[in-house]
């Protein structure tokens, strides 16, 4: 069974940075999907960017493109988010999410991910 613990996560002023990290523990298959998820009070969670743990392919939400940056450290299996030019819209609980991978595309639909961490608050004043 994977287990994510997700960290990093707080306030900051728009137009600051954080780094989020995703320690992942439990990994049996080859590769996975690894990836961001945010929600905010009152809608839908959504996608802000996956990748692909056996490769390097990245994958990101329009809204984040060119400000947010997703990584990973093999060795650890902890996969990172910085986030930099933070506004207030990117206020949102944000979690991370990992399912094995069938190939290098990972996917934007959170039905397809099967393991979920607990959140970190992520909270951007204006």
């Amino acid at each position: 069974q994977v287990h994510l613990v997700e960290s990093g996560g707080g306030s900051v002023q728009a137009g600051g940075s954080l780094r989020l990290s995703c320690a992942a523990s439990g990994y049996t298959y080859r590769a996975y999907c690894m990836g961001w998820w945010r929600q905010a009070p009152g809608k839908e969670r959504e996608g802000v960017a996956r990748i692909y743990t056996g490769g390097s392919a990245t994958y990101y939400d329009q809204s984040v493109k060119g400000r947010f940056t997703i990584s990973q450290d093999k060795s650890k299996n902890t996969v990172y988010l910085q986030m930099n030019s933070l506004k207030p819209e990117d206020t949102a609980m944000y979690y991370c999410a990992a399912v094995e991978a069938g190939g290098s595309w990972c996917g934007s639909d959170k039905y397809e991910y099967k393991y979920w961490g607990q959140g970190t608050q992520v909270t951007v004043s204006s």
